[in-house]
């Protein structure tokens, strides 16, 4: 066995492109001769890179929401996928999947109950789909502060990715270049696992798609760059980079794992099974609420900054606005809870099982109910943990990754929002003001939000969704 390691973690997602009213993806021009990105995406990277056997070599993530449209799409590409963590829990003992928070919410942004539910949703969404508990979490954007990694130990969860530059040596001083694990400690004096990305490996093979045209030449390149002898080499990379941002790439990974790894020297490994011979023992300090694709800490998702060009002001008003309404959800939700339901937040993390259709949601309210719920209030509760699902939807860090309120990511996220008033709506049907001020607050939050390119507010978006344009 070497001692010199190597892993490649490809992160697969893509920002959900359905329709929220229709559950549909919309034609979209720029993906021809495919209908949509996902199936072009699915042509070019995820079913090559299953036929090839790639999943099998590498280190993975499967977003939530994208693995949902796989399965329905394409289900025999999910199922191969799933056969690949299988075929590693046969082999190693340990999978090599790892699961994502559901949404891809930027997580230190998010409320601390937000932060519990979304990462409960993407534990249950990966049992279901896997067959078992993950050891580890991909944070959306490498998004990270300690509440969040709290919330995860707690949740089972041992590891994550993180890059160097989001951790400190107790001195304060910088984390050298990686070839071991590292630990934080929790308050609870627990220790949680960092593997910290190698930059250098990772935007050489992302970039620089000169430098992937032949595996062995990258393969060479790779151990001259280490100069090291012993340790963990982690290239973590969108997974979309094998194939679709960079065409034909999945014949380069699968060289480059299957057989010029090991020529040179590396030994291919997979996060789970590496730490559980390896486990960390340098405790590094967390550089809180900074991410992977932000030089600005969290800024992108939050205030705007200069990561993206032109006028970002939509973007802290688009984020009040949808707090303000979560705000109201909630405490609607916890009202309608109230002498039937003990704890809300943890029938709120469960209601992902009436999502993923595992059981009902009138079963699901009788195991938490403290008495019979009559059939109104349970339709009402199940309206509000629909509202509660979209409100956890509208969060979607896409809506705010790029530059223009206009585009379908911020509007898909606004429409999650008008989905979560129509449920409210839904729910207070036998006294509707609630929800009709509720609409009228949200619309009047979102005309602050104007996008930069066409001018259009927030509101002016809203009401073009709700009259189906």
């Amino acid at each position: 066995m070497s001692a010199l390691s190597l892993c490649v973690h490809g992160h697969f997602y893509q920002p959900p492109r359905e329709n929220p009213f229709s559950g549909t993806i919309p034609a979209e021009p720029g993906a021809t001769p495919f209908g949509n990105f996902n199936e072009k995406i699915h042509d070019e990277c995820y079913k090559p890179n299953v036929d090839l056997g790639n999943f099998q070599l590498m280190s993975f993530n499967l977003g939530p929401t994208l693995a949902r449209w796989i399965q329905k799409r394409f289900p025999s590409t999910h199922a191969q996928i799933v056969n690949s963590d299988h075929y590693h829990q046969h082999t190693f003992g340990q999978g090599n999947g790892m699961a994502q928070a559901y949404n891809h919410t930027i997580l230190p942004l998010a409320a601390h109950r937000d932060k519990v539910t979304q990462i409960a949703w993407g534990i249950t969404d990966f049992h279901h789909r896997f067959g078992h508990h993950p050891q580890g979490m991909w944070l959306p954007e490498m998004a990270v502060d300690m509440d969040t990694l709290e919330v995860m130990y707690d949740q089972g969860l041992r590891y994550t990715i993180l890059t160097p530059e989001q951790v400190r040596l107790p001195d304060g001083g910088a984390v050298p270049r990686s070839s071991q694990l590292y630990y934080v400690q929790l308050s609870n004096g627990h220790r949680f696992t960092l593997f910290l990305r190698d930059q250098r490996l990772s935007n050489r093979l992302a970039f620089d798609p000169e430098m992937t045209q032949n595996a062995t030449r990258f393969a060479q390149w790779c151990r001259e760059t280490v100069a090291a002898d012993a340790g963990l080499f982690l290239i973590a990379t969108d997974g979309e980079t094998f194939g679709h941002h960079q065409p034909l790439r999945q014949f380069f990974l699968q060289a480059f794992l299957r057989s010029e790894a090991a020529k040179v020297g590396f030994e291919v490994t997979t996060p789970a099974k590496y730490m559980g011979a390896h486990p960390a023992t340098q405790r590094v300090l967390l550089n809180e609420n900074t991410a992977w694709s932000c030089a600005h800490g969290v800024d992108r998702w939050q205030s705007g900054c200069t990561c993206t060009s032109g006028d970002t002001r939509w973007k802290p008003r688009l984020r009040a606005a949808f707090d303000r309404l979560a705000g109201s959800v909630d405490a609607l939700y916890q009202s309608a809870c109230a002498g039937w339901i003990g704890d809300p937040w943890a029938l709120r993390d469960a209601y992902i099982n009436v999502i993923l259709g595992r059981t009902g949601g009138i079963e699901l309210l009788e195991q938490f109910s403290s008495s019979p719920i009559d059939h109104h209030t349970a339709a009402s509760l199940l309206h509000l943990l629909e509202a509660e699902r979209y409100c956890q939807a509208m969060y979607t860090s896409c809506g705010w990754f790029f530059d223009d309120l206009k585009r379908i990511e911020a509007r898909n996220n606004i429409a999650y929002a008008a989905m979560a008033v129509r449920q409210v709506e839904l729910a207070t049907a036998v006294d509707a003001t609630a929800g009709i001020n509720l609409a009228g607050a949200f619309r009047d939050d979102l005309a602050a939000a104007k996008s930069g390119v066409t001018a259009e507010t927030g509101r002016e978006i809203y009401d073009a969704i709700l009259a189906g344009r």
